[in-house]
């Protein structure tokens, strides 16, 4: 090690004795048997050091007394009974309440009161509580009696009511007595001590550091196939089951754990030297030879970037391999000094070129075998297949929501060369986990739907990071296109993605955490009557991090946990409940979340004869995209019955027969999503062109004849159908854009119609009057 760098290190483990106590005491309000688990968390070494800490013992940060719910007292009679009226007089119950108020407005009082935590807020909460339990208790404690009656005679001064109104305010409020406990369970200022394994071996670290398709992956899977022992650790399932796929047919025995899923090649069941997995899945306690860390710069996400911390930070393994951009760099390096371990760097470059084109695709007629048209809606990919596939061209689709062997059944359609699909629309799933045969990134737009640090959802213009992750799809090395093509469908968007790619990506600089199960026990440890939901954003509140971390958003977590509160789990069970990844956008997955966890609670086993009859097995084939989304709900309830049948095996106990099913049920859903314009025309054929659906109106003369006898004749390739001389309807174009949505295009049609029945009327009115004119004229004639 250089000079420059041991004085480096030692001038920030300085900086970071001083900046913190190493002595961590247990609490006084409660055992200290709970404060166990905290101490083993912080015991692992004392040269760890951190950068920015943002508040030690001594300034911590107010903890938002919003969060902090009173808890309801029950008003039962003393043990001392009536003694305090039989030692003074029956109380006053308009003097008490004069005597209370004027307590109230003592600053001297409020604060006093604040330093025991009780801030303004606070403070009013618990005097409107103490005040309703002096006024309405039929028998008061006799020292509580005795010294309100003092006070009421001119015998006791106002301020002594305080340690009776500050000892009601913690019962009621009890975190105030167990503050600083909670805040030494809440500090994450020093994440690297919470695996002492890991920090018990010098690891060396190895950042392969290149842009998509530079071959990165691949330097670090060699290594790691030539190890003894090593675990590959990937965003997807799709990619922990490519990597064990390889390794088993490299003659490596490789063992697959994703959350649903444990394959195991050995027949008896015993571990392999190898395992393939998802990231949250990886085991920071097993020793191995290797391990790989894909998609690093993920360390950042808002709400998945802890699992890259805590694979970072735990893995014990000799050496660690991790893959990703340049701009995460400088940032794991710097989160490495931390842990005492340099960071070895290889560069890779990009192994086929991809240029941004000068011209935008406009229209769907110019599209060419090899296309790829991303979109960041379903919508968006029900629209534009659609409209390709009206042109005679087959398509093929993948977006997040489908199984993932409906997406490798869609990406194995579209790399076919003897195929006739050319086309794939798809959404911004494809940047990780498939490889495809792209020749022409094309993107519809250039807006897709975020989630802030927040949690609140709002459009956003793509980051250069994301553009290139996308762009990088096309001329992959592998692929029989040597060199990749981006551009835009849009003129307009063209200048825009030419500014994001030019940037440089921004560098990452902080790395996500998440409370633990240990630590949110902790916390109902202390405030037994907590909600989990409470006890988390509580957590938060107080949570201490330094500028290299952040806390994940936890809105899906507390989301599930009020979904639930009302059933009765202990907090293990709950906790783990609320960690499932589901789609909380599903009202059917929410739905059976909701039955999982009230059978879970009656300690009835979810049997294989139970699930089929909540999901209505067997399922028909879709007739409509209503169906095909419903489906693709069933099999993500499946995928959350095998997850949680991990967790709790003797309550999930069929996972075999459960298994069985979802591949059925993924044969469905491939077969939906091959016939998915059918579909798709099934579900909304009335929003086509409304000029076309006028001229149908007024083409319909007979059951047989005009344009609906039209519509049913069969269509050859490349043939286009009335209303698409332009190459795309009018409506489809507003609705493209954005100019129109597809909810407003039903109410014109209807408006549409109306005006023409009502236009229909008003003409037949004039004929009947103009043929009554007539008639009568013709009857004056007659009498002359």
């Amino acid at each position: 090690m250089s000079v420059n760098r041991c004085a480096y290190l030692f001038s920030r483990i300085q900086r970071h004795i001083n900046s913190r106590t190493t002595c961590i005491t247990a609490g006084s309000c409660r055992s200290t048997t709970g404060s166990i688990p905290l101490l083993r968390q912080h015991q692992a070494g004392s040269l760890v050091c951190c950068r920015n800490v943002s508040s030690n013992g001594s300034t911590a940060k107010p903890p938002d007394t919003s969060l902090f719910v009173p808890i309801s007292l029950k008003t039962d009679a003393p043990a001392d009974g009536s003694v305090g009226v039989e030692l003074t007089q029956p109380l006053d119950k308009s003097e008490m309440l004069k005597v209370l108020n004027r307590f109230y407005k003592r600053k001297e009082m409020q604060k006093m009161a604040a330093d025991q935590g009780l801030d303004a807020r606070l403070f009013h909460q618990a005097f409107i509580s103490f005040r309703k339990y002096v006024l309405e208790m039929t028998s008061l404690p006799a020292d509580l009696h005795i010294i309100l009656s003092d006070i009421c005679c001119g015998a006791g001064h106002i301020d002594d009511v305080y340690p009776y109104f500050i000892r009601h305010a913690k019962q009621i409020f009890p975190m105030l007595d167990c503050m600083d406990d909670l805040r030494k369970i809440s500090d994450l200022r020093v994440p690297a001590n919470w695996y002492p394994e890991a920090r018990a071996i010098q690891r060396k670290v190895i950042f392969h550091s290149g842009p998509t398709n530079s071959g990165k992956t691949y330097h670090a899977i060699q290594r790691y196939l030539a190890a003894k022992s090593g675990v590959y650790c990937g965003p997807l399932k799709l990619l922990a089951h490519e990597i064990f796929e390889k390794t088993n047919s490299a003659g490596v025995p490789c063992d697959l754990v994703t959350g649903e899923e444990r394959t195991f090649v050995d027949t008896d069941g015993r571990a392999a030297g190898h395992v393939a997995c998802t990231i949250e899945m990886c085991s920071v306690t097993t020793p191995y030879e290797v391990a790989v860390i894909d998609e690093i710069q993920m360390i950042r996400d808002l709400s998945r970037g802890w699992a890259w911390t805590r694979a970072l930070l735990g893995l014990c393994a000799e050496e660690i391999h991790v893959c990703g951009e340049p701009a995460a760099v400088d940032f794991i390096r710097e989160l490495m000094y931390t842990t005492g371990e340099e960071v070895e760097v290889h560069n890779y470059q990009r192994l086929t070129p991809f240029s941004v084109l000068d011209h935008a695709v406009e229209s769907l007629d110019n599209l060419r075998p090899g296309d790829c048209i991303v979109c960041f809606s379903k919508n968006d990919i029900y629209s534009i297949s659609r409209q390709i596939e009206a042109r005679g061209l087959e398509c093929a689709v993948i977006y997040g929501s489908l199984p993932p062997g409906t997406k490798l059944s869609q990406a194995k359609k579209f790399n076919d060369p003897d195929d006739p699909c050319k086309i794939l629309v798809a959404t911004d799933a494809i940047g990780m986990g498939l490889n495809l045969s792209i020749k022409r990134i094309i993107f519809n737009t250039l807006v897709k739907p975020n989630v802030n640090e927040k949690g609140e959802k709002q459009m956003e213009t793509i980051s250069t990071s994301q553009a290139l992750q996308i762009s990088g799809r096309a001329g992959r090395f592998s692929s029989k296109f040597k060199e990749g093509e981006v551009t835009t469908m849009h003129r307009d968007d063209l200048a825009v993605l030419k500014e994001i790619l030019s940037h440089s990506v921004d560098p990452i600089e902080t790395a996500g955490l998440h409370p633990t199960a240990e630590q949110i026990e902790m916390f109902a440890y202390h405030l037994p009557d907590a909600t989990l939901s409470n006890l988390v954003d509580i957590f938060v509140s107080l949570s201490q991090v330094d500028g290299m971390y952040f806390v994940c958003n936890i809105d899906d977590f507390k989301f599930l946990a009020d979904m639930i509160q009302h059933i009765p789990l202990n907090l293990r069970s709950r906790y783990v409940f609320c960690t499932a990844p589901i789609n909380k956008k599903q009202p059917f997955v929410c739905t059976s979340f909701l039955k999982f966890a009230r059978q879970f609670s009656r300690d009835e086993p979810l049997t294989f004869d139970w699930v089929c009859r909540h999901i209505s097995w067997p399922v028909a084939a879709p007739k409509n995209i209503k169906d095909l989304v419903h489906l693709e709900a069933v099999h993500d309830v499946l995928d959350l019955y095998l997850w949680l049948s991990y967790r709790f095996m003797d309550m999930f106990p069929d996972t075999a027969s459960i298994r069985e099913i979802q591949h059925e049920l993924d044969d469905i859903i491939q077969q939906g999503v091959r016939n998915i314009t059918r579909l798709i025309r099934a579900t909304d054929s009335n929003i086509s062109d409304p000029l076309q659906t006028q001229s149908n109106m007024h083409g319909q003369t007979g059951s047989g004849g005009g344009a609906s006898s039209n519509r049913s004749l069969p269509r050859s390739r490349g043939q286009r159908g009335p209303g698409e001389v332009m190459g795309i309807s009018l409506a489809s174009r507003l609705v493209r854009d954005g100019l129109l949505t597809p909810d407003l295009l039903r109410q014109l049609q209807k408006e549409w119609s109306k005006d023409q029945r009502q236009e229909y009327t008003n003409q037949s009115a004039l004929d009947e009057d103009h043929h009554s004119k007539n008639n009568k004229g013709k009857r004056k004639k007659k009498k002359k």
